[in-house]
């Protein structure tokens, strides 16, 4: 029996769009029989990498207006059945929604941690503070004295930045991206050519960005 097809899942915890193709994974894993593995990141940190960051400038096209991202993102609420609160700004550090899923991993919480910290963010428009991170071990049911020794170690800042650093040189440039063999496809509206490649569908080589 062919192995399940594995899709790296590349998602900012913040990302309106990481939270809309995140919210198709569990029927698509279902549908295709595949699996994906969830990397968080911190998406601003990694943009910033590639020495350009549409989101710490004025818009330079209208896609990065913030009324139209709310209203695109509704409208693809709208279209999946699914919940969609515009976020109130982190009242942490960007990062630190990336740090605590990768925390959580050390109890095998990795994805109960980034859904639940979507819905707070998208469905519940929580501020994301300080409170808001000591209420996962609770909530996700792992223990406090271990998920707060793992969100403070040097490890998990070391592995987040392995995997900036690893998205970077596969040539991710922005969330979600999801990378399939040597192919990736960037953004919740491509995964209906996600899921078309993993129907048999042929695709070209994946293009490789600078």
């Amino acid at each position: 029996m062919d192995a399940a097809p594995t899709i790296d899942f590349y998602l900012g915890i913040g990302s309106r769009y990481s939270y809309l193709a995140a919210t198709q994974i569990a029927r698509i894993e279902r549908d295709r029989g595949c699996r994906f593995v969830w990397k968080p990141i911190a998406s601003g940190a990694l943009l910033d990498r590639r020495g350009s960051n549409p989101f710490r400038q004025e818009p330079v096209s209208g896609q990065y207006d913030g009324a139209w991202r709310e209203y695109d993102a509704k409208c693809w609420a709208a279209h999946y059945g699914v919940p969609f609160e515009e976020p109130k700004p982190f009242r942490v550090d960007p990062t630190v929604p990336a740090l605590a899923s990768l925390a959580a991993d050390a109890q095998g919480a990795l994805v109960a941690c980034c859904r639940q910290l979507m819905m707070m963010i998208f469905v519940e428009r929580r501020e994301i503070d300080d409170a808001a991170i000591a209420e996962l071990p609770a909530l996700l049911g792992i223990d406090a004295r271990a998920f707060t020794d793992a969100l403070e170690a040097p490890q998990t800042h070391i592995a987040h930045e392995a995997l900036l650093e690893e998205a970077r040189a596969r040539g991710v440039f922005g969330v979600p991206t999801f990378v399939v063999d040597d192919r990736l496809f960037w953004g919740n509206d491509r995964l209906v050519l996600l899921e078309a490649a993993l129907a048999g569908t042929p695709m070209p080589s994946g293009a490789r960005q600078a």
